[in-house]
């Protein structure tokens, strides 16, 4: 069956108002108009306006209304529009929902999902094209997660409404028209990386949208006689640091692969940990592929230069093999 990441993301979220009726929605524009990314389609008229809730234009509001619910017993998914207008919400976020277990010394939880969406690729200027995935994952008290396949789309939502904790989904704009044939859909983990590729000369560590890229670039090094491992980190707190270090214990070489800027960004933290954990391991210096570091760019050729492409991991990829050999 052909299921696109975008419908895999609403299967998700309709069956969970299904099966628990504590599950309820809520953000601008997912009711009415069936969400910015067309995510929560119809889900107003089959389940009303109690449980898919239309809200003002104030992130600092409604995500504190989650956190409330979700403190009342309800299991709220709070979708947020796009990751830049969640900066609005970071009070919430960070000094409430993740806080709020230690704080309390362990009376309360708060089992609150917040999905938004996030990244570049579809021309939506400096405003809304950020990659800030690596500010949620430097927050003790809360899950971050990126699905990158249509069975994590699904799965991630599941699992997450059943963590007695918060948990942000972020979730690729440049994914939502990908599709997949599956056979059923079903809650996947949240705590551990994917290896998406084995291989034995050098590991490609990415997550979200820059996985397709990465795949992509290890099939064409492949014709070229370079056998790439692929790993999909897919949680990106807690970190799953094992499956990197296994990795590159196996290949001794690793590309990095962001689409967040360099500086201070999650492929700076994984660089870190391999070379505390595997240093003596590698057999060239650790790679990373990131954006430019400039505000995203609208016109699409500079907005295209500015990302991760294919082409900068085979060139990154190819370095570290000839700088070994």
């Amino acid at each position: 069956m052909k299921t696109t990441f975008r419908g895999a993301v609403h299967d998700a979220m309709r069956d969970a108002l299904n099966n628990d009726q504590r599950v309820l929605l809520m953000g601008e524009d997912v009711g009415r108009y069936g969400g910015t990314y067309a995510a929560s389609k119809g889900l107003l008229e089959e389940f009303g306006p109690d449980r898919v809730r239309d809200t003002p234009l104030s992130e600092l509001g409604f995500v504190g209304v989650g956190i409330g619910a979700a403190l009342g017993g309800m299991r709220p998914i709070v979708e947020v529009m796009t990751v830049n207008f969640s900066l609005l919400a970071l009070d919430q976020i960070v000094n409430t929902a993740a806080a709020l277990r230690h704080m309390s010394g362990g009376q309360f939880s708060v089992p609150l999902v917040v999905r938004m969406a996030t990244g570049a690729g579809r021309q939506l200027a400096a405003q809304h094209s950020h990659s800030l995935e690596c500010w949620y994952a430097h927050i003790p008290g809360i899950k971050v997660v990126a699905p990158a396949t249509v069975e994590d789309a699904y799965g991630m939502i599941g699992t997450a409404l059943a963590d007695p904790d918060p948990v942000i989904v972020f979730e690729h704009v440049g994914l939502y028209n990908t599709a997949a044939d599956v056979d059923r859909l079903t809650t996947t983990d949240i705590s551990h990386a994917a290896v998406r590729r084995t291989g034995s000369d050098a590991t490609v560590i990415t997550y979200g949208g820059s996985l397709p890229k990465a795949l992509d670039a290890a099939n064409e090094l492949s014709l070229a006689g370079i056998d790439c491992e692929v790993i999909d980190l897919r949680v990106l707190r807690p970190l799953d640091s094992d499956t990197v270090i296994k990795s590159v214990c196996k290949t001794h070489r690793a590309v990095v692969v962001d689409e967040a800027w360099r500086t201070g960004s999650l492929a700076s933290e994984v660089t870190a940990r391999i070379v505390d954990d595997a240093f003596f391991e590698l057999d060239a210096p650790i790679a990373r592929v990131c954006s430019a570091e400039v505000p995203m760019p609208y016109a699409k050729h500079l907005e295209q230069a500015a990302l991760p492409q294919p082409d900068k991991i085979i060139a990154a990829v190819k370095g570290l093999v000839g700088e070994s050999s």
